[in-house]
Formats: C-alpha cells, sequence, structure tokens
C-alpha cells in the first residue's frame, strides 16, 4: 500500500475512533449498553439520548465543522502568500469577526442571536478590503494588509471596550473560542459554506499547486495570478469566518494543520486539501474532549487548549522557518 492510500486510511479511521470516544467520554462516562441504547432512543435510556443529541452530538459537528473550516483558511493562506507562518489570525479575519461581535454588543445588546451572522460580516469584509488592496500586487502585499486591518479593527474593539466595560465581559467568550452551547441549527449554514468551499478549492486544486512555481512561472503556464489569488483569498476568508461565526475566535488551528498536512501529502494540494479536512476535524474533537473532561464538571474552553498547544508550535516554526520558506 503507498502512502497516498495509508493517508486516505489512516487519518479517516482516526478520525471515527475520537469521534467515537468524544461521544462516549465526559463528565458523564457512557458504557456501551448505555451508549448504544441512547443513541437507538431505546426505552430505559432517555437520559443517555438527551446527553448523546442535545449536547455531545452538536460538540462533535461543530469542533468537525470548525476544524476543516480553519484548517482549509490557513492552507489556502500559506499557499497563496507564501509564508508558512500565515493563517486566519494573521490577515484580518479574526480580527474582523470580532469587530463585528464589538458592534452588535455595543449597538444592539439584547439581539444576541446575529453575532454568528455579523461576525460572519466583519470577517468577510475585512478580507474584500485585504483583497482590494493586494490584487495584482506581490503575495507579501496580502500579509501586510492584513496585519494593517488587523491592527485597525484591534483599535476598533478596544475603544468599544472602553466606552462600555460591560460589553468588554459579554466579548471575551467569544472571543476565547468555544463550543460549549452549539446547537445543530445553528451548525446548517456554516457547513454548507465550508462545503462549497472544499468543492471550489477541489475544483481550482492543480491551478493552486501552481503558485508554488512562483507568479512568473504560474502566468507562463496559463494561471491567472491575480484572480486566482483573490478567489483563495475569499474562499480562505469564507471558511474563517464560517467557523469562528459558531465557534468563536479560535487559534492556531489554521496555522498548524495546513503543515501537518503538507508534511504527509508534500506534493498533491487536493490531496493536503482531504488530510487538513481530517485533521483539523481530529485536533478539535481531541482539544474539546480534553476540555471538557481535565477539570470535570467544570469545562476549560477549547480555545484555550488550541493555544496552549499551538503557541510552542509557532515557535517552533519560527526556529526552524528556513526550512519552510517555500510552500
Amino acid at each position: 500500500m503507498n502512502k497516498k492510500n495509508r493517508i486516505l486510511w489512516v487519518l479517516p479511521l482516526l478520525l471515527c475512533a475520537v469521534c467515537c470516544l468524544s461521544l462516549r467520554v465526559g463528565s458523564v462516562f457512557l458504557s456501551g449498553r448505555e451508549f448504544w441504547g441512547g443513541l437507538l432512543g431505546t426505552d430505559g435510556f432517555s437520559t443517555e439520548s438527551l446527553i448523546l443529541y442535545e449536547i455531545r452530538l452538536p460538540r462533535l459537528f461543530g469542533a468537525l465543522i470548525a476544524g476543516s473550516g480553519l484548517s482549509f483558511s490557513g492552507l489556502l493562506l500559506q499557499k497563496v502568500t507564501g509564508n508558512a507562518l500565515a493563517g486566519p489570525n494573521i490577515i484580518g479575519v479574526n480580527a474582523g469577526a470580532g469587530f463585528g461581535v464589538m458592534l452588535t454588543l455595543f449597538f444592539a445588546p439584547t439581539l444576541v442571536l446575529l453575532l454568528p451572522i455579523t461576525a460572519f460580516g466583519g470577517a468577510f469584509l475585512a478580507t474584500l478590503l485585504i483583497v482590494g488592496f493586494a490584487y495584482h500586487r506581490s503575495k507579501s502585499t496580502v500579509i501586510l494588509a492584513g496585519v494593517s486591518i488587523s491592527a485597525l479593527l484591534n483599535a476598533g474593539i478596544s475603544f468599544f471596550s472602553l466606552l462600555d466595560p460591560d460589553v468588554l465581559a459579554s466579548y471575551n467568550h467569544f472571543s476565547i473560542g468555544g463550543l460549549s452551547g452549539v446547537q445543530t441549527k445553528e451548525l446548517l449554514l456554516p457547513a454548507l459554506l465550508i462545503g462549497i468551499c472544499f468543492l471550489i478549492i477541489l475544483l481550482f486544486g492543480s491551478r493552486i499547486d501552481c503558485l508554488s512555481l512562483g507568479d512568473a512561472v504560474a502566468s507562463s503556464l496559463g494561471v491567472r495570478v491575480g484572480s486566482l489569488r483573490a478567489l483563495c483569498l475569499i474562499l480562505a476568508s469564507a471558511c474563517a469566518a464560517a467557523a469562528v461565526s459558531f465557534a468563536g475566535l479560535l487559534g492556531f488551528v489554521g496555522l498548524m494543520v495546513p503543515h501537518i498536512a503538507r508534511r504527509l501529502a508534500p506534493v498533491c494540494f487536493r490531496l493536503q486539501t482531504v488530510c487538513a479536512a481530517l485533521l483539523g476535524g481530529v485536533l478539535l474533537v481531541l482539544a474539546d474532549l480534553l476540555g471538557r473532561v481535565l477539570f470535570a464538571p467544570s469545562e476549560l474552553p477549547v480555545g484555550i487548549l488550541t493555544a496552549l498547544i499551538g503557541a510552542p508550535f509557532f515557535f517552533y516554526l519560527l526556529i526552524r522557518r528556513k526550512r519552510y520558506a517555500s510552500i
């Protein structure tokens, strides 16, 4: 069995294993009999059914959707910028989502149901600004524009939090990131959007691969570099925005997973995309599981765990950055 086939077998099996573990383990452990009785809705297992269908399954689906969305975003951003340290938080997606949430909390605090929509809108508008600045310009312009817009939006967040300190307390929950209280109905639109982006990424996979050869070579091969880079930025923003709209500002997922995906599939971008989807799901499901069991019955937000894992990984990349000079 070649490496590609091993990857396509092992990663789905690993994801299935961690999903089953996540459903059975928590502040309440479900035995095999309780698990299947609750999952199948057998008489006498109503409590187990409630735990599975109202709490654990929505969190599991949320972790899978957010993990894949953030991983797609990071993979695309690192490819189109040629920067191994690029991620959704670097180019302003997270800052845009946070600013949209802050505006809602400040001007319409009673409309909390609008928070996912305003988070998505803020993230997407931030990316449109970056695309406008960076279109037909160099790859480094994307990073510089993203850093500038992030700084501007973060200043706006700080400004509104100073005007109303009560808003800051509500914003902190979103900024940390977590899956507590996620409901299945709020996952439908993000799942649809990320699924569409995934199909488009696979469709343009061979052209995106050409970006690794440099703009001049890619252009000579018939790739419209400026348009393709703009499309990739919009897709990356849409994936990240869909994820943070319900999971909050989860950090480092879009930085770590693409590196592992490229190690597993160093040549084919389409296979990297599939690996990123599976690995992103594994990472967030495990992080959410640890957050539920480490201090049970209390809960540690998943955003804290991803930061604890991701920060050392980021330092590792800084130390070894010469190895990742070309993506």
